[in-house]
């Protein structure tokens, strides 16, 4: 279960907010919903331009998949709002993963796949394909997600202060 936000909605030292639903759905799993929708877009416009179906296919399954992971990360945006217990995962495969009792296994391996859908648009050259709107798009994802990260890690060395406690511990 997440942790239990305080009264201002960022729990002790404000570290906590980094931790909710809110916030890792909207720098991460909204993001990763979107290269996902946009590399399924490039695939089905290129199994289409090259007569080429499991590519085509393959597109179909990527956008539905991106669309479920975006209602999940919606649910779980919900529930936090309404400080309820999380009754589902931020994605489609981190759900499978809890039917074995693994799910933060799975969302690693999500996390992987779409990383893996961002190198592949980048080196295959296929980013270039994207519509002006898509590219946009694909810019607003990044930036969200690269700079939210960004914003956690100074968040938690200005709490945490790793500097002070390295000199600490170099003194003992």
């Amino acid at each position: 279960m997440e942790k239990q936000l305080s009264s201002n909605g960022a729990g002790q030292n404000g570290l906590n907010f980094f931790q909710t639903s809110i916030f890792l759905a909207l720098i991460i799993g909204m993001p990763f919903c979107t290269f996902k929708y946009l590399f399924g877009t490039l695939a089905v416009r290129y199994g289409w331009q090259y007569h080429h179906n499991p590519v085509l296919i393959l597109g179909w399954v990527v956008i539905v998949w991106a669309g479920v992971d975006f209602l999940m990360n919606l649910v779980r945006i919900y529930l936090n709002l309404q400080r309820r217990e999380a009754v589902i995962e931020f994605c489609l495969i981190a759900q499978l993963g809890r039917m074995i009792r693994r799910p933060s296994l799975f969302l690693t391996i999500d996390t992987f796949l779409s990383f893996a859908i961002i190198c592949f648009v980048l080196w295959s050259g296929w980013i270039k394909d994207l519509r002006p709107y898509e590219t946009y798009m694909w810019y607003g994802a990044t930036t969200v997600n690269l700079m939210g990260l960004a914003l956690v890690n100074i968040w938690t060395e200005f709490w945490i202060n790793s500097d002070r406690r390295k000199s600490l511990i170099s003194k003992q």
